[in-house]
């Protein structure tokens, strides 16, 4: 992968980083950190990634926590595995039981007990732990535990989240009650403002009870007791069996060559699958610059294909009545280029929700990678906090459809169309290295963005993520972001697009990217649209 680190072609205040034995790549300071210092402790990438996951469940509690799920693609020994670490609906609940307890609904509620299920990343951060690490579980997440008993100041970019929060589940009838261990949790006095010291002690307490368990405590001990205990008792779904038969489950990543490059993702129910179909499609063109309008009306129509076929099917892979391999086929991407005419398109409209998500990627001087990422899904994720654990559930059961006909239709045991995906990229079986865009159904979008920006523009990982965004939203709908080009907007708008600027940065994503340099260095960049940070040995 050739790029100039000086090639500066968009507004940025930051050039990639440059290290030889160790990076860790975070939106979160404290959790980088937290990565390093595992790094120097003896650790390697994966126990890097582990405890940089634990650590931003403190630091950045408004984008995951305790009750989040989490992917991870992991290179190690040549080859590359994955990790599902995705929550399964309870046992106890269906649409049925569903209307009869909240009324003739026509969707998940989005807050409250209603779209819980059992949360994956603690079983993702023992899994990979055991079976990659060289640190315990209990070591890794050290500085988790102590920033959450300690505290830590808030990083600026996210006091606003707390007030929205606050805002949102204080507003819904019954909130202080349904959402009243939130408040006391995270908001118990006045809304913070950046600086402020946040003290998590029972979000430290939870955290090493995993710790010492090697997280059974999360799943068959008193912390599973206590999550049960409160559905219970509270209006949930859960039973023990939900919690004592999870396990986290070890996959195959999939992937489609794109001008040479192996990309890599999570196959469903994670949606990687769109980011490649989408590659797929624009195989069958040729790419030379960036500012030249056609490309990005072909980058808009492949994706809005890829989404038709992904929206459409992509659930648990159990209930799947799609190969989603077809989509990775190389007569699949020729026919669906075919499509692509001289005017947009107008695919079924779906309304893509906004989220809270957090992605991380490490890599150490043995040559492990990690690609990491973990969600409460909205925000805080359902408003829902166990009481004195601190653990906040995340709300993934709400991209459940009611309709019992649809493929992602809602079922007891069942696991969810999921929208975080980390990504991979290799060439001739070897690992360039770990990249991911935060951001709900912005993901394989912004996937889709960062791969061309880096394979065919020639951008420097930095500029990779800095150059200005585009998201499909609906029907012929397209936000850009205020930098981007207003006369490619123009002659977009002319070919039938319907494009608006938005000044909503958090929108577009949040990234993060390692690649390993043909020297063997390792270069990195993050997010200027968070308060992403990079640490190195």
């Amino acid at each position: 992968m050739n790029f100039d680190p000086a090639f500066v072609p968009y507004p940025s205040t930051r050039y990639p980083i440059y290290a030889g034995g160790g990076m860790v790549a975070s939106s979160s300071p404290q959790a980088s950190a937290a990565g390093i210092e595992a790094l120097r402790q003896g650790g390697n990438a994966i126990d890097a990634a582990v405890a940089a996951a634990a650590a931003i469940t403190v630091t950045e509690p408004c984008s995951n926590g305790i009750g989040s799920d989490a992917f991870a693609i992991v290179w190690s020994g040549g080859r590359l595995y994955g990790l599902n670490a995705s929550g399964k609906a309870p046992l106890n609940i269906s649409i049925e039981k569903l209307k009869a307890a909240y009324g003739d609904i026509a969707k998940v509620p989005p807050s409250g007990w209603a779209p819980t299920m059992v949360p994956g990343a603690p079983k993702a951060w023992a899994r990979l732990a055991e079976r990659f690490g060289k640190l315990s579980l209990k070591k890794s997440m050290e500085a988790a535990i102590r920033y959450a008993r300690e505290g830590f100041p808030l990083n600026a970019n996210l006091p606003a989240f707390f007030t929205s929060a606050a805002e949102r589940y204080g507003s819904q009838c019954g909130g202080k009650e349904v959402f009243g261990e939130w408040f006391r949790t995270f908001m118990p006095g006045s809304a913070p403002k950046a600086g402020d010291m946040l003290v998590l002690k029972n979000h430290a307490e939870s955290l090493q009870a995993i710790a010492d368990s090697n997280a059974d405590d999360f799943y068959k001990g008193r912390l599973a007791d206590r999550i049960v205990a409160d559905s219970e008792e509270l209006g949930g779904f859960f039973c023990k069996e939900d919690f004592s038969s999870y396990d986290a489950e070890w996959v195959d990543p999939v992937s489609v060559n794109y001008r040479s490059y192996d990309v890599w993702e999570i196959p469903p129910n994670g949606q990687g699958v769109a980011a490649l179909a989408a590659l797929n499609i624009l195989n069958n063109f040729e790419f030379t610059s960036r500012d030249d309008p056609i490309i990005f009306h072909r980058q808009w129509e492949a994706m809005k294909l890829a989404f038709s076929d992904v929206l459409a099917h992509v659930t648990d892979i159990r209930y799947m009545k799609e190969d989603f391999r077809e989509w990775l086929s190389p007569e699949y991407g020729k026919k669906r280029a075919g499509e692509i005419g001289e005017r947009a398109c107008l695919p079924t409209p779906l309304h893509p929700p906004k989220s809270g998500t957090v992605y991380l990627a490490t890599a150490d001087g043995e040559g492990n990678m990690v690609s990491y990422i973990q969600s409460n899904y909205n925000g805080f994720g359902s408003g829902v906090v166990i009481r004195g654990t601190g653990i906040a559930l995340q709300n993934r059961g709400a991209d459940f459809s009611l309709d019992p006909h649809a493929a992602n239709a809602l079922a007891p045991g069942k696991k969810s169309y999921h929208t975080i995906i980390p990504g991979f990229i290799t060439k001739d079986g070897k690992a360039l290295g770990p990249f991911g865009v935060m951001g709900a159904y912005m993901q394989p979008q912004g996937h889709v963005q960062v791969v061309t920006n880096l394979i065919d523009f020639g951008l420097n990982p930095q500029q990779a993520l800095d150059a200005p965004r585009w998201q499909w939203i609906e029907g012929n709908k397209i936000y850009v972001e205020s930098g981007f080009n207003a006369e490619i907007a123009r002659a977009l708008a002319k070919r039938g697009h319907d494009v608006r600027v938005s000044l909503q940065t958090a929108t577009f994503g949040r990234g993060q990217i390692i690649l390993r340099t043909e020297n063997g260095a390792l270069v990195g960049a993050t997010e200027g649209r968070t308060g992403g940070n990079i640490a190195i040995i």
